[in-house]
């Protein structure tokens, strides 16, 4: 399951594929919990087939106590299917909203940080702008850290989203 040289606390990106029902993110998190399991993001979404979402889940562990929390959540009646998503055989992102305080005066100089991450500005008014940034989360950290001597006034960050590489899905029947 996990990568060998991934060390006893490393963080681990699980793909859960579910049914879309309700309470069933509930039961999914609920066991995280109760295992005293920091999530450190959660992402949910409809998946490519019609009445099953896929949960996204990022937390530190030992691949110990993973491979218990994998076999728990395999008996949860409503989880189809578990991988955990290597980061050299997925890609990973997030998408970062950040409100940016940017007068006159300092329009300019976010303005041009903001294109220099290939980030988007998707509001402006008198006294702030308001930018819409997706990539690896080392990236979003950095371009957080270019802005904030402007001030940040607000962030709404996604969480990790996941997918494998290549043509397989996690909803191929070969996909293991």
């Amino acid at each position: 399951m996990p990568a060998a040289d991934a060390g006893p606390e490393a963080r681990r990106t699980l793909s859960v594929l579910v049914e879309d029902v309700p309470g069933v993110l509930a039961k999914v998190s609920g066991l995280f919990a109760r295992r005293a399991f920091n999530i450190h993001s959660l992402a949910v979404g409809p998946s490519e087939v019609q009445g099953l979402s896929r949960i996204t889940v990022v937390v530190d562990a030992d691949p110990h106590l993973l491979e218990q929390i994998t076999k728990q959540l395999n008996k949860l009646i409503n989880v189809i299917k578990i991988i955990e998503l290597e980061p050299a055989a997925s890609v990973q992102r997030e998408h970062l909203l950040i409100k940016v305080r940017a007068d006159a005066a300092a329009r300019l100089q976010v303005t041009q940080a903001v294109e220099l991450f290939r980030a988007k500005i998707v509001d402006v008014s008198t006294d702030s702008l308001t930018v819409e940034a997706t990539g690896a989360a080392d990236k979003l950290d950095a371009l957080l850290s270019v802005l904030e001597p402007f001030g940040v006034r607000e962030i709404v960050r996604s969480g990790t989203l996941a997918i494998s590489r290549g043509a397989k899905s996690m909803t191929d029947k070969a996909f293991k």
